[in-house]
């Protein structure tokens, strides 16, 4: 198997300063991180994983975000010394017959993806202003293809990241509620809860489902390919550690407070939070029409955000699979066939939505596809990662080692879990 070349011949950097990134840069790299950490698969998932379970799945969302970071990590140092993004590292570390089925996999999982971020999206909308959700879906489609059409790339993180810090209001509702802070601690432990043997299944299915949520391959195919774009190199690579661990830690304390909220304000009513809307009334419970103003906004901006992250990741992985032009800092005009590629998803995606499917049940699907997928992308990372030849003195190392395989036989066991799960339970139904 011949090496891969160091950056394949679709990209040429655009210039950047020689200076390292600034303060104010890394904490807005945080900020952003945070404010698209939770998709619609997450609000699903965990929402209902809290009114079903209580505190039960805290551990999962910790276990999950502690290997989002260390796969970030490893994909961002990648990225900055051996200068491969993902799918450039598939197909010359899986072949093509494999690297070929990873990356339609990974495109069907990408595409129902968006399809449930714009389903998302429209359904907040439609809470808005009223309008038909049909309506809606076609035309915040639109608005996501003049977004990356006309804005330069930083605009649209800062946009649709920081506004999505909206639903920090969901951590603000946990404190203001006072719930039972020892118990919610407690849900660190790993258990399995008392009850049938349905129930039992069911809580295993969510389980996987939040692995899968939390560790969305999507994220590690937008995060390497921003950080070979924007020209990572040794240096960035304090950068890229903090980046990783602080956004995605952040993050899943938002991932908590929302399982937490509905297994304090869900759980004890039996209600369980299958609508978008609903998962906002957590912090109208404490804060009123005010709270579930701020909750519905930054819901709306940061499934945007997850929608042109999932719309670009599968524009990226099809360029540096067969080697084309690809960058999101590119004129349309000058990566053509990159541009063609997210166009045709967002058309895609939107087909999906007027369908009628509704857009849990497209995350769901989206969660069992995404986590079938996560060990064929995580294998080549992993073996470049701990490549001397390739990355010299950055190469992983024990405790990289450790974290990355333990990591890696986690997800090849989910993966296998999943589907039989979701039969089984007919999508967690206990």
């Amino acid at each position: 198997m011949r090496p891969p070349q160091r950056c394949g011949p679709g990209f040429a950097g655009r210039k950047r300063s020689s200076n390292a990134l600034k303060p104010a840069e890394l904490a807005l790299g945080i900020l952003t991180a945070v404010g698209g950490f939770v998709d619609v698969s997450e609000l699903v998932f965990v929402s209902q994983a809290g009114s079903q379970f209580g505190y039960a799945l805290v551990w999962v969302i910790a276990l999950a975000t502690v290997g989002i970071m260390v796969f970030g990590e490893m994909s961002g140092r990648v990225a900055a010394i051996a200068k491969q993004p993902v799918f450039n590292l598939m197909r010359h570390r899986l072949g093509l017959k494999w690297g070929l089925i990873t990356l339609a996999a990974s495109l069907f999982a990408n595409t129902v993806t968006c399809a449930a971020e714009i389903g998302g999206v429209a359904l907040l909308a439609h809470l808005f202003t009223g309008l038909p959700t049909a309506l809606l879906a076609v035309a915040v489609t639109l608005v996501f293809v003049a977004s990356i059409w006309f804005l330069p790339f930083k605009w649209i993180e800062r946009v649709y990241g920081l506004l999505g810090l909206f639903m920090l209001v969901f951590g603000a509702a946990l404190v203001a509620i006072n719930p039972p802070w020892a118990e919610i601690a407690g849900g660190l432990v790993p258990q399995v809860p008392q009850g049938s043997p349905s129930h039992q299944l069911a809580y295993a299915y969510f389980a996987v489902a939040i692995i899968s949520a939390v560790m969305f391959p999507y994220e590690t195919y937008f995060y390497s390919s921003g950080a070979i774009e924007d020209e990572w190199g040794e240096k960035d690579l304090g950068t890229n550690r903090v980046t990783a661990i602080m956004g995605f830690a952040l993050g899943s304390l938002l991932a908590v407070s929302l399982l937490a909220l509905s297994a304090q304000l869900f759980g004890p009513r039996g209600i369980s939070p299958e609508m978008l809307g609903t998962v906002a009334l957590e912090s109208a419970i404490p804060f009123g029409s005010t709270g579930l103003f701020i909750a519905l906004l930054g819901m709306l901006f940061a499934i945007s955000g997850a929608a042109i992250e999932t719309c670009l990741a599968n524009a990226y992985s099809v360029s540096q699979f067969f080697g084309w032009r690809w960058g999101r800092h590119r004129p349309p005009r000058e990566a053509p066939r990159f541009t063609l590629c997210w166009i045709a998803v967002f058309a895609v995606a939107l087909v999906l939505v007027l369908t009628g499917i509704e857009p849990i049940q497209l995350a769901e699907y989206a969660v069992v596809s995404s986590i079938l997928v996560l060990p064929l992308t995580y294998l080549p990372l992993l073996l470049l990662a701990g490549d001397r030849r390739y990355m010299r003195r950055h190469a992983n190392g024990a405790l990289s080692k450790v974290l990355g395989w333990g990591y890696y036989a986690l997800i090849v066991a989910a993966a296998l879990a999943a589907l039989p799960l979701y039969l089984i339970t007919s999508g967690g139904q206990s």
